[in-house]
């Protein structure tokens, strides 16, 4: 099977940061939020929130759901689902893949 995604090389797995687990970056102009997980898997999201104008990389994670620094809504990590209110849109999920220690992220919606 051919791999069709437009792949982003966006840093290394080290340069989420260990207190926050959160790491943003720019694809094809927009804002992404890199997550890393208690179980060490990476995932990759829209930055903003759906609810306000927040930068999710701020946020505050548990147990695979982002908590937005603004109103405190969260979503899910893995499949961007709102879960708590005020949020009720879900975000936008990227797919991602790691060659050689490094994560690359397709601009394409996964």
């Amino acid at each position: 099977m051919t791999d069709t995604l437009n792949w982003v090389a966006v840093g290394a797995p080290a340069e989420i940061s260990p207190d926050t687990g959160t790491l943003r970056v720019v694809v094809e102009g927009e804002a992404v939020c890199l997550y890393k997980l208690e179980d060490g898997s990476i995932h990759a999201t829209q930055d903003r929130c759906s609810h306000g104008n927040a930068s999710l990389a701020e946020g505050y994670i548990e147990d695979g759901i982002i908590e937005c620094p603004l109103h405190q809504g969260c979503f899910d990590i893995r499949t961007g689902e709102a879960v708590s209110a005020p949020c009720k849109v879900p975000i936008r999920v990227y797919p991602i893949k790691i060659e050689n220690d490094v994560i690359y992220v397709s601009g394409e919606s996964a």
